[in-house]
């Protein structure tokens, strides 16, 4: 199993930001979603991704939201989830489980925490859990070996982006803009400032998502972030593609324009 911490010493041992890959188990299908994660991994992604799905998301796009419905359509459960992860995971990447609290409440913290750790994954980023009540959370992960991320935006001033680091063991994830996830045709200018402000205020690696859709905007985020976050671009590709075989081959060339911007 490949730690967070082994990727970020990694890239930094190359002068270069990690790529994070995004993708929701189950789409296009349960099994078509580790292969396309695979195909990821394999043209330059370090860390994925693998979203739980959930009816009433809260921060995405209508591209995700469309790859989310099509999960859901699908039948993709918990239970699906954690054979993703597994099947990622076995790539060599560090895989993570992007997921909102409630999913994992229902299902239970302890057990979630315990089931993710047994199925090769290292951690999870909570996008809705708060510091106030994270506390079970951050008990549940650390007794099962596994990291935490937690978000902060723009809008946050110093004394919470200290409060949410404190939260956080394997990056903190900087949202670059106050919305929803999408490729953009820029990113966005508050996302320097808030790495900034973020680093301030901890050690951890530091990694910008949302917006991020090409090579050019990954290497312009990957000059002052440790990690630059994909999701939405790697979901249209597979949206937009004929067939999986097109569809693979379509995310395996933006990971690899991607990787190449990382590296400038």
């Amino acid at each position: 199993m490949t730690t967070l911490h082994a990727v970020f010493d990694k890239a930094r041992a190359e002068d270069r930001a990690a790529l994070v890959g995004y993708l929701p188990a189950g789409f296009p299908t349960k099994d078509g979603a580790v292969a396309a994660a695979t195909a990821m991994v394999e043209a330059g992604c370090d860390v994925i991704e693998i979203g739980l799905p959930y009816s009433d998301p809260l921060m995405d796009g209508p591209t995700i939201q469309d790859a989310v419905h099509r999960s859901l359509t699908n039948g993709t459960r918990i239970a699906d989830v954690l054979r993703t992860v597994e099947g990622v995971a076995k790539s060599g990447a560090a895989t993570l489980v992007m997921t909102y609290w409630n999913p994992i409440d229902r299902y239970g913290a302890e057990r979630f925490a315990r089931d993710l750790a047994s199925a090769g994954g290292v951690g999870t980023i909570t996008p809705d859990l708060t510091p106030e009540e994270s506390e079970p959370w951050l008990a549940a992960s650390k007794d099962a070996g596994i990291d935490t991320v937690f978000l902060v935006a723009p809008s946050s001033p110093d004394e919470r982006i200290a409060r949410v680091a404190a939260c956080c063991t394997g990056f903190v994830y900087a949202a670059s803009l106050m919305g929803v996830t999408g490729a953009r045709e820029s990113v966005s200018s508050a996302a320097e400032g808030l790495v900034k402000r973020t680093r301030a205020n901890t050690s951890l690696p530091v990694c910008v998502g949302l917006g991020v859709g090409n090579g050019a905007q990954a290497a312009e985020v990957a000059a002052y972030a440790d990690g630059v976050i994909v999701g939405s671009a790697f979901i249209r590709r597979l949206l937009d593609a004929p067939d999986e075989k097109s569809g693979l081959a379509a995310v395996r060339e933006l990971a690899s324009e991607l990787a190449r911007g990382v590296r400038r």
